[in-house]
């Protein structure tokens, strides 16, 4: 027992061995769901375990900023070849290769981790977007190249994959600030409303700070609203079905943000909701497309 314990401590710490649990199940949004081709799951897949397991090391509440960073760059390391020592890099390089995709968008989400690690506050609207350019316009552009579909659709995506990442960072604003002093609610917005970056951090908003949030979720919604001819334009049936889920979702969550404090009251659809809700969307968005066929 002892010399199992002794080899536990002495093995190599990497982002996978710190993964904090939460899976694709967790998620606002279907992460390589049924509606999704069965070939191309894997590296979906791959590519979300990846992200996630960077994700969990940038908002680790242990790791110093030091540690953070050198498991992030062994994670660039593992993806592009120059180290194996991390098994979820040395797995999404391979899925990569095979599929002939650039490993460019995986990267990018790690130096939005890394600024998540050196980052704890945003000026102004523009600047929370630049950020999201990183941490969530990859991860749609990925999709769609893995379904071969042309860049001309990246603005609808990269808009729909930013306000996806603003509604998480407004329904998780309290939690941030309290467990990692972060705080992703322009400082500007913040201000026009009467409200402080403190507030984030009390058991219920102050009316400055639910009007701020208001606010942000009604331009969120705006943004939203820019993605929403995506799905339609898609030319894979199965992943303008998945496009459709998402956007629906992302649609109710701010709509949730609108109506409640993020702070004290539950700002998430339930499972029956995103069942409900996905089989609306993924029906919707096939018998749209049955009316559009040529006769």
């Amino acid at each position: 027992m002892r010399a199992a314990i002794s080899a536990a401590e002495s093995a190599p710490v990497t982002a996978e061995s710190l993964r904090s649990g939460k899976s694709g199940s967790d998620e606002n949004f279907p992460v390589a769901s049924l509606l999704i081709a069965a070939p191309l799951r894997p590296v979906i897949l791959a590519f979300y375990d990846f992200v996630r397991a960077g994700d969990d090391v940038a908002d680790h509440p242990d790791l110093a900023p030091e540690q953070k960073r050198a498991l992030l760059d062994q994670l660039d390391d593992s993806l592009i070849g120059r180290s194996d020592a991390e098994p979820l890099g040395v797995k999404l390089r391979a899925a990569l290769s095979q599929r002939g995709l650039t490993d460019r968008h995986a990267r990018d989400l790690l130096d939005a981790f890394r600024s998540d690690v050196d980052k704890n506050r945003y000026a102004n609207w523009d600047e929370l977007i630049d950020y999201c350019r990183l941490s969530a316009m990859p991860v749609g552009r990925f999709l769609l190249d893995v379904h071969g579909e042309g860049r001309h659709l990246w603005p609808a995506s990269d808009a729909i994959c930013a306000a996806l990442q603003i509604n998480n960072h407004l329904q998780d604003c309290g939690k941030d600030f309290r467990a990692l002093d972060r705080a992703y609610v322009p400082r500007d917005a913040l201000e026009a409303a009467g409200a402080r970056v403190e507030d984030l951090g009390a058991d219920k908003a102050s009316p400055g700070l639910r009007a701020c949030l208001r606010d942000l979720a009604l331009r969120n919604r705006a943004l939203l609203a820019e993605g929403v001819s995506l799905p339609h334009d898609i030319r894979d049936l199965r992943l303008g079905m998945e496009i459709a889920v998402v956007v629906r979702h992302a649609f109710n969550i701010a709509d949730l943000l609108i109506a409640r404090d993020p702070l004290s009251e539950k700002v998430k659809l339930s499972k029956a909701e995103m069942l409900f809700g996905a089989l609306a969307a993924a029906s919707g968005e096939a018998f749209s497309r049955l009316l559009r066929r040529p006769s």
